[in-house]
């Protein structure tokens, strides 16, 4: 079975693009380690993972985190990003039936590296236990932390083959997580990577106080592109009573609330704001909304994809 599913996915690259197949490889066996290797290497406490690679595969992943480093710096070059979501828009991507090649316009995804909606098998689901959380000192869920999805083979099918902290899933658990996520007051992002075939490939639950993405994003104010906006942005309606709930940590991942002692209301920073709904949904008066902005890009909105380009 590992040899089927390491040879699919290497069939699945154009004779051209082999090469990506390698850094896919390594990132996708051990993407704990990878995400270990990061976090350390931006001066993050981390947990140490309960075995090492060996030399010759440690400095493997050195070489791989510094060629996504490099190439971070724009839009143009990056190749590790992700797209904020909306719950609804983060169900449709695992409640599809049909194999789909869909292309995203740079309105949704801003990057040169991210091009295609991808869903060889959509009823291939892996879910896997969050490698950020299983590296940070005080993970912010304990077990289950099984909130890392991925959908479409080759890629789901190689990693719950080769990565033993990932499983067989089914569409209906990926929902049932997105959903509870969604509960727990977690963002829900879509990850692009080039070396996947400059494709989607999995959505991951983040917070920011253990996830690599959101973590990075806000250390760096947003400094350097990996994260695109929803295509949404929070806007605090006129039912506010001032309670402060949206201003805890846990009810904007992105330090976009802040609140105005004058008026007693909350105050949005648009710039921040990335529109993923968590504090719509903690607000206990209804009183925030999420809002369609042009300024934020177009949502990833699989359905507006599928009418574009004539998908049944």
């Amino acid at each position: 079975m590992h040899n089927d599913s390491t040879k699919a996915m290497y069939e699945f690259y154009e004779l051209e693009k082999k090469n990506d197949f390698f850094p896919a490889y390594l990132y996708l066996k051990y993407i704990q380690h990878f995400i270990n290797h990061v976090v350390k290497n931006i001066g993050i406490p981390t947990k140490e993972l309960p075995y090492e690679l060996g030399d010759g595969l440690d400095e493997m992943m050195g070489a791989y985190y510094q060629q996504i480093a490099e190439a971070g710096e724009t839009v143009e070059t990056s190749v590790y990003n992700a797209k904020v979501l909306k719950l609804k828009d983060a169900v449709k991507l695992f409640t599809q039936e049909n194999n789909l090649k869909l292309p995203v316009s740079e309105k949704v995804v801003p990057f040169e590296n991210a091009k295609y909606i991808i869903l060889n098998n959509p009823d291939s689901v892996s879910i896997g236990t969050c490698p950020c959380r299983m590296t940070s000192l005080e993970p912010c869920l304990e077990d289950p932390m099984e909130v890392c999805l991925f959908v479409g083979d080759p890629f789901s099918a190689f990693i719950r083959d080769q990565n033993q902290k990932f499983r067989k899933g089914t569409q209906e658990e990926a929902v049932k997580i997105l959903e509870d996520c969604h509960k727990k007051g977690f963002v829900h992002t879509a990850w692009f990577k080039k070396d996947l075939g400059n494709s989607f490939a999995m959505i991951c639950n983040c917070c920011s106080c253990c996830c690599l993405g959101i973590r990075m994003w806000n250390l760096l104010e947003g400094a350097v592109p990996i994260m695109a906006p929803s295509g949404y942005v929070a806007r605090v309606l006129d039912d506010c009573i001032g309670c402060g709930t949206c201003v805890d940590e846990k009810a904007c991942h992105f330090n976009a609330i802040s609140m105005d002692e004058d008026n007693e209301k909350a105050v949005i920073d648009f710039d921040n704001c990335m529109g993923c709904g968590v504090c719509e949904n903690v607000c206990p008066n209804s009183a925030i909304e999420l809002k369609l902005d042009p300024k934020k890009g177009e949502p990833l909105d699989i359905d507006v994809l599928k009418a574009q380009h004539g998908a049944g």
